[in-house]
């Protein structure tokens, strides 16, 4: 399983493309086949998936159970808005437009790697989303990463 790594900045054009950052495009598998799955992500940006990482959590949902509804709702609402992008020979991607409006992507975007995908940012939102002081960061690593030492 791919882990992307890296924070890029690029531009969308007036129909929807944005060329995938190099430094992007060269983690990604050569059997990937320059095909990603987008879909509506988390926190108000979109989610960039490989094929296969994409595969592996619809596995993830799969394990939940269609009798319950919320289980039915969770499956309904991630696996909305999918769509297979093919990166063209010019290294751009179509961003859908319904997908643009649900994360308020306009011109200026970022991409950011998350884990075994890749999150796709309007860039204000994106640097809304990291305001964060080194002290408030310190305390939050603490409070989620602090005790995982004496698991082990």
């Amino acid at each position: 399983m791919t882990r992307f790594i890296g924070e890029y900045e690029a531009k969308l054009d007036a129909k929807g493309r944005v060329i995938l950052p190099s430094g992007l495009k060269r983690q990604i598998p050569n059997d990937a086949q320059d095909i990603l799955v987008i879909n509506r992500g988390l926190d108000n940006c979109l989610t960039l998936f490989t094929k296969q990482s994409w595969e592996v959590e619809l596995a993830k949902l799969d394990k939940l159970s269609n009798f319950n509804p919320k289980h039915r709702k969770l499956k309904r609402l991630f696996q909305n808005g999918a769509t297979i992008l093919t990166i063209d020979k010019a290294g751009r991607v179509l961003i859908p437009k319904r997908l643009q409006q649900y994360a308020h992507i306009h011109s200026e975007v970022v991409f950011s790697s998350f884990d075994n995908k890749i999150e796709l940012w309007d860039k204000k939102e994106f640097n809304l989303q990291q305001e964060i002081s080194p002290d408030d960061l310190s305390e939050l690593a603490d409070q989620v990463m602090g005790n995982l030492d004496q698991n082990e």
